[in-house]
């Protein structure tokens, strides 16, 4: 790639490895032009290998500008060969470095974890991949993720996801399924605190739980250390009421033998009741463990942003760029191009002088060169 007077995303990439053999003889094509291209046309709405290459062909003269091509754009089966080869750590490093290079971390900022099935990523014999992500919901940066084959094995992919990233400060939000002690001792780990569902995963916590909210059982200790917090929105005809209550007395905690030695950093039990209204009624209560000192304002914001990656994340790449729909399957392959979808939304959210949706957003960056540049850092 030629080099520019502005500093870029694409830049970050110059040093991942390349998994080619050295010496073989259809090596044609350099690392970084295929790593650009299809960053590039997924941005632009490339979906799959035969439009990325659709998008360079029809592009080759601009690209030229930027990269050498000394053998012209690639074949499909190339692009899919090199991300199928691709070591999927080694790539999302290069994505960890740009997130450190262009986006502050503030205190006290939620970082949501959750998992996505890609559903038609898989063959007969094999199960569709499950991927990890933690999400900043704050900017909506996506920090990194991690694959699994199976959404079981979500329990053990978190806490090594954890590690990888820089937590210090942050709040991490998880479901019930990460509701884990292993999983709270990492985060401690990381330097961050936690707000974590318990829902029917954990049976006799959740029952202990919800007997702690119960007047009666309040009742019988004076002077309960607690808070309480209300918010509500009113849009389309539909009414929301968010309520969360929390206690954070450790006699309480005590009594139900839930213990600060059974989970790490305890510090709090908050309820939170949703009354939505909208051609009806439906009222629901969720709890969650947390080791935050029972500010009931931070935890029901904290359980509010928690819920961005699925509004802002999952249901963006299903919706704007048809993650769903992907069969691509071989090697490393969907989970690289999975990490390439999330960084190209998070560009195109990233780049404010862009209109409308995140598919007018692609289509803009199709038509208009100029944007794209804007889009991933470099200023013509």
């Amino acid at each position: 790639m030629k080099q520019t007077k502005s500093s870029s995303i694409l830049e970050h990439f110059l040093i991942l490895p390349d998994p080619r053999r050295e010496n073989h003889n259809t090596k044609k094509h350099k690392l970084i032009d295929i790593i650009v291209i299809t960053i590039l046309a997924v941005i632009c709405g490339a979906d799959d290998w035969p439009t990325v290459v659709g998008f360079g062909q029809k592009k080759e003269k601009w690209l030229r500008q930027f990269m050498e091509l000394p053998h012209g754009i690639p074949s499909h089966d190339t692009f899919g060969r090199v991300f199928a080869l691709l070591d999927p750590v080694a790539f999302q490093t290069c994505f960890f470095s740009w997130v450190r290079a262009a986006h502050r971390k503030t205190k006290g900022q939620v970082v949501a974890v959750d998992g996505k099935t890609n559903r038609r990523a898989h063959g007969k014999a094999s199960d569709p991949l499950h991927i990890v992500t933690a999400f900043a919901t704050a900017n909506g940066v996506v920090l990194g993720q991690l694959a699994t084959s199976r959404k079981s094995n979500e329990i053990t992919a978190v806490p090594k996801l954890l590690k990888l990233l820089d937590l210090a400060g942050c709040i991490v939000t998880a479901d019930a399924m990460s509701c884990q002690k292993k999983i709270v001792k990492t985060i401690l780990e990381q330097g961050a605190d936690y707000v974590l569902a318990v829902k029917g995963n954990q049976q006799m916590l959740q029952k202990d739980l919800k007997r702690l909210f119960t007047y009666d059982h309040r009742q019988n200790l004076k002077n309960v250390q607690n808070d309480y917090c209300e918010s509500s929105d009113k849009d389309h005809g539909r009414t929301e009421i968010r309520q969360c209550f929390t206690l954070s007395d450790p006699r309480l905690l005590q009594t139900i033998g839930v213990s600060r030695q059974d989970w790490l950093g305890l510090k709090s039990i908050a309820q939170v009741t949703c009354q939505r209204t909208e051609r009806g009624r439906t009222t629901s209560a969720t709890r969650y463990i947390s080791s935050l000192a029972g500010n009931a304002r931070q935890i029901l914001k904290a359980v509010r942003e928690h819920w961005q990656i699925e509004n802002n994340l999952h249901w963006s790449l299903d919706v704007s760029f048809r993650e769903d729909d992907s069969r691509v399957r071989i090697g490393h392959a969907q989970e690289n191009l999975a990490a390439v979808r999330k960084l190209a939304l998070t560009l195109l959210r990233k780049e404010k002088s862009g209109q409308g949706s995140i598919k007018s957003r692609r289509l803009q960056a199709g038509w208009d060169e100029d944007y794209l540049l804007a889009v991933v850092g470099i200023r013509p």
